[in-house]
């Protein structure tokens, strides 16, 4: 079966072996004295990801006394596609414009922290919907820079997987359901997914107890006019939302249910998202019989980093992927069981857009290294 992954980055490179990069002696004093100093918060560890002194705390934020060029630090957060861009963005600026990097692991609330207070420099996945609040207090103060986009607003809403209205010739599947359209053409077709637990209604894959959608797809089905045709069904956990996806996907069946992208799902496989009513603030406030609102994604930094960094800025600035490519990533790392890093590696040796957001000098030493680790 050919994956939308191998699709979108065309023949499949073998897992590449990545060379681990040594810090200086310099650097590596540099980050026992941060740490001696409290600097080394990780989660759990306090109000903020950084705690006391970081790299950025020194004189207007420059390097060390022998003038090198001061370590840029990362905020990571748990999900994988965040960790990949911080490396992607991390090896281009230390191969290609000669800072050390280091990655801070947080929450996202610490993380925001460590970004006002500068023991954080850069994060590659801001997610602000999510904290509308706090990051527009953050970016008001002046303390942390909006620098656009990383890839496009991430959708979310229910999805089917597209042999279930497409075919799969190659897999001998037909069509199951070819005028599934839209969340309302559920009502025909709830048989196709009947619940094996609950005979005479579809199974309607829910979000996980705990998660704010768990309780907004009830509204939603009622809201559509479904509670008489599906249940929603709780898969109890995210590991258990995928295993139902790959399962159904692996044997040809029938699925329905909440999923978001860029995940390594919509990397390795091919799903629709069934049409609703664009969202509205009207709509979401009332019955929820609309779409999901679309989730934007942005790169943050501490705003000393504009004179710390001003060359590394431009090339933030101008960093810009897609959901496909981000979904493919993540595709290659489920599939290779690589690390992010490794994963880092093959996005940039895969896809070249990168040429495009550094100068040619810079270029030439990312694909210099890029060739020492193919």
């Amino acid at each position: 079966m050919k994956t939308a992954a191998r699709r979108a980055a065309g023949v499949r490179r073998r897992a590449p072996r990545v060379r681990r990069w040594a810090p200086s002696l310099l650097t590596l004093v540099v980050i026992l004295l941060a740490t001696a100093c409290g600097s080394g918060a990780g989660p759990g560890g306090g109000g903020s990801a950084g705690g006391g002194t970081g790299p950025a705390d020194g004189p207007a934020g420059g390097g060390g006394p022998s003038g090198e060029k001061p370590t840029l630090v990362f905020g990571d957060f748990s999900w994988d596609s965040v960790q990949v861009h911080n490396r992607i963005a991390g090896f281009i600026i230390e191969q290609g414009y000669g800072y050390p990097v280091d990655y801070k692991f947080g929450d996202t609330v610490p993380i925001l922290q460590g970004l006002q207070d500068g023991s954080v420099h850069i994060t590659m996945e801001l997610w602000p919907d999510n904290i509308r609040e706090a990051w527009q207090k953050a970016v008001d103060s002046g303390r942390v820079l909006d620098l656009g986009r990383n890839y496009p607003e991430s959708p979310q809403g229910w999805y089917v997987p597209a042999y279930v209205v497409e075919g799969d010739p190659e897999r001998g599947i037909a069509p199951m359901a070819p005028d599934l359209r839209t969340v309302q053409d559920l009502e025909r077709y709830w048989q196709l997914f009947e619940d094996p637990s609950e005979p005479g209604k579809g199974r309607f894959y829910n979000c996980p107890t705990g998660w704010v959608c768990a309780d907004i797809n009830p509204q939603k089905l009622e809201a559509y006019g479904l509670t008489d045709r599906f249940t929603a069904f709780n898969p109890g956990s995210e590991a258990g939302l995928n295993t139902s996806i790959t399962t159904a996907y692996e044997q040809g069946k029938p699925w329905v249910g909440y999923y978001w992208e860029p995940t390594w799902i919509t990397g390795k496989y091919e799903l629709i998202r069934l049409e609703e009513p664009a969202y509205s603030d009207e709509c979401w406030e009332s019955d929820k019989a609309c779409a999901y609102p679309p989730s934007q994604v942005l790169v943050a930094a501490n705003s000393r980093l504009e004179a710390m960094a001003p060359e590394v800025v431009e090339f933030l600035k101008r960093y810009d992927t897609t959901l496909e490519q981000t979904a493919a990533a993540l595709a290659y790392m489920q599939d290779e069981n690589a690390k992010p890093e490794e994963a880092a590696v093959w996005f940039l040796q895969t896809y070249r857009d990168w040429e495009q957001w550094v100068p040619a000098d810079v270029r030439d030493r990312v694909e210099a290294a890029l060739e020492e680790v193919r």
